[in-house]
């Protein structure tokens, strides 16, 4: 078995959309998260992501999902890494692609948009959209203030159902 090491989440939460927005332009596109696939371990190219996605693929106790623009599935605009603890769901790992990162991105919206699908999953579980997870100690206000995350103790952050609920309609009430 592969021994990960912890992993803070150190994602800005850019804005939040309806769904994903092309920066320039303010035209929104609908957007998928799909399960990630072993084909698609293949388009993940090392250089456009931050973290070892191949080493999340491998840990048996997680799924990986991709964002995906409803008309455009080939290419990922986002990567989450999700557990299920059996009474909510623990987030490991959120990250965009590198070309929806920084002041040059393409499209805003792509980890608001993974985190609320997150919550949506555990609404689908039957744990009242919970959703844990462990933030950088400098991001722990910026999260609470853009996720309506609550600060646990040390690194430790949640979503609970209220805000959870804010997140799901966000993203995914049309």
């Amino acid at each position: 078995m592969i021994k990960e090491k912890k992993i803070l989440v150190d994602i800005e939460i850019d804005k939040l959309t309806n769904s994903i927005e092309n920066v320039v332009s303010g035209d929104i596109f609908d957007t998928d998260v799909i399960q990630l696939s072993s084909k698609d371990t293949k388009k993940i190219n090392k250089a456009d992501w931050q973290f070892n996605w191949q080493g999340q693929i491998k840990l048996t106790d997680r799924e990986v999902y991709k964002l995906v623009i409803k008309d455009n599935p080939k290419i990922i605009q986002g990567l989450i890494s999700l557990s299920d603890k059996g009474d909510h769901i623990y987030m490991h790992l959120i990250e965009s692609v590198k070309f929806n990162k920084g002041k040059t991105k393409i499209y805003a919206g792509v980890p608001g948009n993974l985190a609320a699908f997150a919550c949506k999953l555990s609404f689908a579980k039957g744990y009242e959209s919970y959703l844990a997870f462990d933030a950088k100690t400098v991001l722990v206000n910026h999260y609470q203030e853009t996720l309506y995350a609550t600060h646990f103790r040390g690194t430790k952050m949640m979503i609970e159902t209220l805000a959870a609920n804010r997140l799901i309609n966000q993203y995914f009430t049309r």
